[in-house]
């Protein structure tokens, strides 16, 4: 049976993730002595996969507001019926296993394996090498507007990462500016970027041609709008909204 739901913040937190002391699941909070698990960073099936897995426990979370208007959805199957299949088939297998010792086999004729043919000759086998190459990524993170880099205490700690590599470096909150090194494949067409810092969080795509990286250095400016970073809140006492039950 599937279930349907939606997310709300019960209790809205006011403390800062990014100070918060990360771990495989999240990032334990101090102030609450409890682990604060990151959603917002997955996708709508990993949330839902989550939910189905937690949902009798208290959940502290961190939510993009995008995931407060999503339905979410996961299979609930019931025990019972899974009691029931597992006996009949407990039942139809020792059924056939007695049927099949009281028969006895009665061989008419004799038979033979049919000859196995082989084939000489090397083995050849087919690689492909997605080959990569180390570039240093450097340029400013400006805001498409103002043409300026984005300022103010909201934007003070921005970071930057590219592939999903793990890898994040500070920008520079005064100049904009930023240097990353990252292994990419030589036949990229697209970098995935992503942006993350206190409340906001961006994953773009940008275009790259490996032709303009010049002495293992690709100089590349990042122009955003200031309303394409999602804002994320941290809940303290993540609600679950069952739909149509």
């Amino acid at each position: 049976m599937k279930k349907k739901f939606t997310l709300e913040i019960a209790n809205p937190c006011s403390e800062n993730f990014d100070k918060m002391i990360p771990n495989a699941n999240g990032s334990f909070c101090n102030s609450c002595m409890k682990n604060v698990v990151d959603l917002s960073r997955k996708t709508n099936s990993e949330v839902a996969k989550f939910i189905a897995e937690t949902k009798d426990k208290n959940i502290c979370a961190r939510l993009k507001v995008t995931q407060l208007e999503e339905e979410f959805q996961y299979n609930e199957t019931s025990r019972i019926h899974n009691l029931k299949y597992a006996a009949v088939a407990a039942s139809v297998l020792l059924a056939s296993n007695l049927t099949a010792q009281e028969k006895e086999s009665v061989k008419t004729e004799e038979s033979y394996a049919a000859p196995i043919m082989y084939r000489l000759g090397k083995v050849a086998h087919n690689q492909t090498v997605n080959k990569e190459i180390l570039i240093t990524i450097k340029g400013r993170l400006i805001e498409s507007k103002s043409n300026r880099p984005f300022g103010g205490e909201a934007y003070s700690n921005l970071t930057i990462a590219i592939n999903n590599s793990g890898n994040a470096v500070k920008v520079n909150p005064k100049t904009g500016e930023f240097s990353i090194t990252t292994a990419v494949p030589k036949d990229s067409k697209t970098l995935m970027v992503t942006i993350s810092g206190n409340d906001y969080y961006l994953a773009k795509e940008i275009p790259f041609n490996i032709k303009s990286v010049k002495g293992n250095v690709w100089k590349q400016n990042i122009i955003i709008a200031s309303e394409e970073l999602t804002k994320i809140y941290i809940a303290g006492g993540l609600g679950i909204n069952y739909n149509g039950q």
